[in-house]
C-alpha cells in the first residue's frame, strides 16, 4: 500500500473522529470523563499518536452517542472521495 494513501486514511479517520466529538457537543474533556480516562489521551487519539483498536473506538462511539456503523460509513466515504481523487 502507498504511504499516500496511508496518510490520506489516517487523516479522514482522525477528522471523523475529532468531527464526531464535535458533533456531539463534547470537549476532550467531556469525552475523556465519559470514557473514564485523561484528556491527554483524547489528544493522542485525535492526533494519531495513538491508536485505537476496534474496541476502544466502539466505546468512544459509545460516548459519543453514534453508532459505530455511522462512524464507518463516514469514514468509507470520506476515504473513497478522496482515493478518487488521487486516482483522478
Amino acid at each position: 500500500m502507498q504511504k499516500s494513501i496511508d496518510s490520506l486514511e489516517l487523516g479522514v479517520f482522525l477528522a471523523v473522529l475529532k468531527s464526531a466529538r464535535k458533533e456531539a457537543g463534547l470537549t476532550q474533556v467531556e469525552l475523556a470523563e465519559r470514557l473514564g480516562t485523561r484528556q491527554s489521551r483524547i489528544t493522542d487519539y485525535e492526533r494519531g499518536i495513538r491508536r485505537l483498536d476496534l474496541v476502544e473506538l466502539h466505546q468512544v462511539c459509545k460516548a459519543l452517542e453514534i453508532p459505530l456503523s455511522e462512524f464507518v460509513r463516514r469514514y468509507e466515504k470520506l476515504v473513497d472521495d478522496g482515493q478518487e481523487r488521487i486516482d483522478g
